[in-house]
Parts: structure tokens; sequence; C-alpha cells
């Protein structure tokens, strides 16, 4: 091989080069900056022809020839191969796939450390943004790598780099702090790191001494030191601290040690809000005698105190012997914050609408015995969101959506006249329109997924491990579906939804809280409320705490009105309400 110079262009294209894709404008741009910055660094590969001319084809650099031509170059440099003797068009395209294929871009590591040998050499950190058509702003932030511990530099080396503020916030640290902070979150072999919550460990974050409510004997408990903000305004305590764990634990110390009568410490929300007891209400102005307290520690790490109030008990839970109350609401008045629930409201609203479509496919195409059908017929008009409107005679009746059923069984005399499969296809057509799983007014309640579970309607349910639904999870939520699926964890809540995502696409995944099925103790629970209604003057339960008298008493008072009024058209009559005399014959028949 030989260097030499020549004006490029006299160089000649190869046609059979590897890469035929065009290059993007905005690369082109970026090597045409550095080009005129520092020329062509490595000369571009040509071959003398071998057909008889006197030219050179190039077989490496075409964009770099092509560029410096853009460049205004009159000479560059060219390293001229010597031609193989056997087959050098073959050689050529091997050597060609070779360089292309094998080729890899400079780590972040790496460039900060070349970056690092031109700023030893003099260059400036324009300069070197300049000549590699770099923002300065790069080149500060690679820079920044210099203040890295090594063990973090060999991790971001294989291409897992934090974020900008995140580098920022490390680099700032210390090679102490840093080491015991790696050591805390370093990575298992193949993971990514943690940055964001290396980057939350090593915040300095400051907290105030006119902030703090306790004194110096806590302050050295806990190995807190004051530091004099020179900054600060003069009028103002400007001494901090950045033992952020140290000040807020002797901050909770001296809340326990000062907990006002009736009082209590309540954790904040995500926006730094007190959480209260749940039905409790906050006294904004003066607080009573008979109102709580609680304490809490805001943003700041500076105690606050609000008021609030729960409302009366009708009647407390236990009252132990020497006469204190052992439950009720306070006894439980400082509750303890709730978890994340696994499905959201929208999630429970996409559940609805995806059992409503699949009651609806089983009751249309299911097999369902003639006996089960005529029991979700009557099992449908009990929903919750079927109102039925009852003369004397007991008939029910509905609007327009019911009627266009029911005129399929009479003829043209206006005779009933069917068959079975008539009758079939009509009932199963009112099942359709009366029960629903939609949340909102259509909700049939219960009874819709009791006829669901007894018709099999789980089988017609789409799948729910669409990017969706999933994003309705909870972390626990999506690792115990990770769990029923053999699906490793990832690190981040929304690399294990992707994973999910991938994983069901080619199979079926119902999220358990999704199936019809409903659970046994709400389902002993209606139960056990609907059969009330069927106990007429059967004296007091004892569960209900003489509740049962009043709801006899009140159904007796409305049957005396029922006696007295001609106008039955004119009032809403419940089921349960409905000709009382007549139920306690019926009883006692």
């Amino acid at each position: 091989m030989q260097i030499m110079k020549v004006d490029p262009r006299a160089l000649k294209e190869n046609p059979d080069r590897m890469r035929q894709s065009k290059s993007s404008p905005q690369a082109d741009a970026l090597m045409l900056a550095t080009i005129k910055a520092v020329g062509i660094v490595q000369p571009p590969v040509v071959a003398p022809e071998t057909d008889g001319g006197n030219g050179y084809i190039i077989d490496a650099g075409h964009r770099r020839v092509r560029l410096a031509i853009a460049a205004g170059l009159e000479e560059i440099e060219i390293l001229v191969a010597d031609a193989a003797n056997d087959n050098p068009a073959s050689w050529g395209a091997m050597r060609s796939m070779v360089e292309n294929s094998a080729r890899e871009p400079l780590n972040p590591v790496d460039q900060w450390r070349g970056i690092e040998r031109l700023v030893a050499l003099g260059w400036t950190e324009e300069a070197i943004a300049v000549a590699l058509a770099l923002p300065v702003r790069q080149i500060r932030k690679l820079r920044l790598l210099a203040n890295v511990l090594p063990a973090m530099l060999e991790q971001m080396a294989h291409g897992d780099m934090p974020a900008e503020q995140q580098l920022r916030i490390i680099a700032a640290a210390g090679q102490v702090d840093q080491k015991e902070v790696w050591k805390a979150h370093k990575p298992k072999k193949g993971d990514t790191a943690p940055w964001w919550q290396i980057a939350n460990a090593l915040t300095k974050k400051r907290m105030y001494a006119r902030d703090a409510s306790f004194g110096d004997d806590l302050a050295q408990a806990y190995g807190i030191e004051w530091v004099e903000d020179l900054f600060a305004p003069a009028d103002q305590d400007g001494r901090y601290t950045t033992n952020v764990e140290g000040f807020l634990g002797a901050q909770h110390e001296w809340m326990t040690s000062n907990l006002p009568k009736r009082g209590g410490i309540v954790e904040v929300n995500s926006w730094g809000q007190p959480e209260l007891p749940k039905k409790a209400s906050q006294v904004y102005g003066k607080p009573s005698k008979s109102d709580l307290t609680a304490i809490y520690l805001d943003r700041d790490g500076k105690v606050q105190t609000v008021h609030y109030r729960m409302p009366e008990a009708t009647k407390p839970k236990g009252i132990a012997g020497d006469g204190q109350v052992t439950g009720g609401d306070d006894a439980d008045a400082i509750a303890t914050p709730r978890a994340r629930p696994d499905v959201t409201q929208k999630g429970h609203g996409m559940i609805g609408d995806f059992r409503t479509d699949a009651l609806h496919d089983a009751l249309g195409r299911a097999p369902i015995e003639d006996d089960m059908l005529m029991a979700l017929m009557v099992l449908a008009f009990a929903g919750q969101n079927v109102r039925v409107d009852s003369g004397a005679d007991g008939t029910f009746y509905g609007g327009k959506r019911f009627s266009r059923h029911a005129v399929g069984l009479f003829d043209e005399h206006g005779k009933f006249a069917f068959d079975q499969d008539q009758l079939r296809v009509a009932v199963r057509s009112v099942l359709i329109d009366v029960l629903s799983c939609r949340r909102g007014m259509s909700n049939s309640g219960m009874i819709s997924r009791i006829a669901g579970d007894a018709i099999g309607a789980d089988e017609f349910l789409p799948n729910m491990g669409s990017e969706d639904f999933l994003l309705c999870l909870s972390r626990q939520a999506l690792e115990a579906s990770c769990a029923e699926a053999s699906v490793q964890p990832r690190q981040k809540v929304r690399e294990t939804r992707a994973a999910l995502v991938e994983h069901f696409g080619n199979e079926h995944f119902v999220h358990p809280a999704g199936r019809f099925a409903p659970p046994a103790d709400e389902l002993l629970d209606w139960i056990r409320k609907g059969a009330v209604t069927d106990v007429i003057n059967t004296g007091g339960d004892e569960d209900n705490d003489g509740h049962g008298e009043d709801i006899v008493g009140e159904q007796e008072e409305h049957a005396d009105e029922d006696e007295h009024h001609d106008h039955p058209k004119d009032r809403d009559v419940d089921s349960a309400d409905e000709h009382a005399p007549d139920f306690n014959r019926r009883s006692a028949a």
C-alpha cells in the first residue's frame, strides 16, 4: 500500500460497493462539519483500475470523497491498495463487507477519555465541539465522567448511561459517598443500574434549622451538624444540614414525645397533604374540644398541625369492662395509608366492558339448557339496572326494547304462535338486553356475574394482555401475572409490562379480577340480603341490632297507607312492601 495525494474529483465510484443506501442529511452535515474543521482523518482506500484504465476506483470511503468535494478540498490523501492476484473483485467485496459489518461506534466513556486527551493537548471545549460537530453542552456532559466512580464508569461503558441530571448529581458527590451508594444499589450481572435511585441517594437536600422543632439534645443524638449558609438573608437563621435522614428522624421523635391530646401522627400523600382517616372532615376554623389533631411533616420537613372531626358513631363496636370504648371511629382515628389497588377504576371499567361483551356472546351462542334459560330470565329481572312498573295484578312490562322481542311470539291474528326455537331466541335476546356488567346505570350488579359464571361466559372473554389494560394494573398485580405466566419481572414497571404484552401476544390472558365468578362472601351476603324481604313479622334480628323491627314496622305502615288510597299508580311501591296483609297470609299458609 502507498499514500498519495489526488484531486477527489478524479476518483471513480465503485458500482459494486457494499453500502448502496443513501446516508441521512443529518449524518452528512455532521461529517461535512468535521471535514471542514480538521480535514479527512482516515484516507479513503482506492485500487487501480483493472480494465486497462489509469484511474483509481474507490474501495472504501465513497462518502468521505463526496463530502470532501462538497467542502471544496482541492486535494486529499488516499491509500492505494494492491490489487489481489486471483479474483480481485471477490476479495474486494469481502473486505468491504467486513469493514462495514464489524464497525462499532464509541461508547460514552471512550468518548470522554478521548476528549480529556484532547484537552490535555491544548484543545478547548468549543474547538472540540466544532471538530466533532457536537454541542458544547454534550462535551461538558461527557467531562462530568471524570468525577464518577470507576465501577460506575465500567457500567456506563456497557451502554447503560444515566440521564444528564442524574449524571450531574452523581458527579457532584464525593467518591466515598458514591462507593457506599453503589454498594447498596449495584445491579446484578446483565441488568441495568437503577440510576434514579442512585441519584436520589446522592442528592444533598438542605434541611434548615429554622424548620426544626427539636433541640440540641436530639440534634446531637442523631448526628446533625449545622452548616452556616453565608448567602442567606441576614434576618434569617441560615443554618442547614444535609443529613436528611437524621433531621427527619429527630423530627419524628420530637412529634412522638409531644403528641397533643386526642392526636396522632399521619402520613402525607403524593401532593404533600395529610392523609386523614376515612370519613374525617378537616376543621378550618377554631377547633372544639371534641375535635382530633393530626400532625405530620411537610415536604420541607417542618412539623404541621391540622384538626379534624369524625362523624358520630351510632353505636360503639364494643365496650370494655371499665366502660372504655374498644371500637368505633375514635379508636381507629389515625388510619394507616391505603395500598394502591391492583386494578384502577379505568381497569374495572374495561373489565365491565369485557364481561358484558363476553356475557352477550355466551347468551347468544353458548349451549344453555331450557331450565337454566328460564332461571336466567327470572334472575335477569332482579338486576339493579332493571326498572319494572307493576300493577295490582303483579304483571311486568317493559318499553320498546323488550316489546321487539315479544312481538315475534305472536301470529298475524294476535295469538301466541311460536316453537321452542323461537322462544329460545326471544329469551336469549331479552337476557342480552337486560344483563350487563358495564359500569354505570346499566350495571346489573351481582346477578350478571352469576349468570355469566353459570353459562361459562369466561370462555368468551377477550385477551386482556394488551397494553391498554395492563396500564391499569399495579406493580403487585403485574408481578403476580408474571408469576402465573412464568415471565421474569423486570427492574422497571414499564419493562415488566412490555414483557407481558409480548408474552401474551400469541396467548390468551384473563386477569383473575376479570372473571365472572363472584367472591363467595359477596355472593352469600347478596343472598342473605335478598332473603330479608321474605321474612315478615319474624321479630328482631340480633345481627341487625334491632333494625328488623323497624323494617317490619315501616312495611305495615305502608300497607295501611295502601288501604286508604285509591291511586296506586301515583306512588312507587317496593316489591317487599306490596300488599303486606296478603303477603302475611301467604307466609302463614
